[in-house]
């Protein structure tokens, strides 16, 4: 019986040959892999222009498309409440957990906070999937207070550390005062992108 590494390289091998023959894209998406974004408004786009928020920009780079799983106004909370419907659900091979803004925002107390993150990543790497968990900034834009590092070592998660630092607050960079527009998503996308790429390799796509 074949198996589920030999079934992924096949239908590769036979995208990659009708992407050349037939017409189609050259970088035709690996076979097999969910890989989720799961966050707040950042990772669902609000700020960037349709086709430029973070989680479109590495589907196109790593031709693996990326479903978007953000929601304007989660905190670490509301995201808790929705990981089995939004992100358990679709058996994912890999999510990117990108929250903590709105918690910081809205003055969540910290060990709120650290217990919904951890819960959360918990839960997904409980259910089989790679975490890739970014973090939004170092000193006062860390949400989680330095304990990321932790989470991610304690759960063998991959750390994306402070993705918004040199974003935030840089006008080039953002839509207003809280949103990254399309020059600040690449930034984080060209940040989450060599995490992403080694969590693909070790999937086998």
């Amino acid at each position: 019986m074949i198996s589920r590494r030999q079934f992924i390289s096949v239908a590769a091998a036979l995208l990659a040959l009708c992407a050349s023959g037939c017409g189609s894209s050259p970088s035709a998406p690996s076979a097999g892999v969910t890989v989720i974004a799961f966050g707040d408004s950042i990772t669902f786009g609000f700020g960037a222009s349709d086709g430029n928020d973070y989680p479109a920009l590495l589907a196109r780079r790593t031709g693996v498309p990326v479903i978007n799983a953000g929601r304007n106004g989660d905190t670490t909370g509301s995201a808790l409440n929705r990981v089995d419907s939004a992100v358990l659900s679709r058996n994912p091979d890999i999510v990117i957990v990108f929250l903590g803004g709105n918690d910081l925002l809205q003055g969540v107390p910290v060990e709120q906070r650290i217990a919904n993150i951890t819960t959360i990543v918990q839960r997904i790497r409980a259910d089989g999937a790679a975490v890739i968990l970014v973090g939004v900034g170092s000193g006062i834009l860390d949400p989680f207070n330095g304990q990321l590092p932790t989470i991610a070592s304690q759960t063998s998660s991959t750390l994306v550390p402070n993705v918004l630092d040199g974003v935030f607050g840089v006008p080039g960079f953002m839509s207003d005062a809280i949103h990254p527009n399309d020059a600040g998503h690449v930034v984080i996308a060209d940040r989450i992108e060599p995490a992403l790429r080694s969590a693909l390799a070790a999937a086998g796509s």
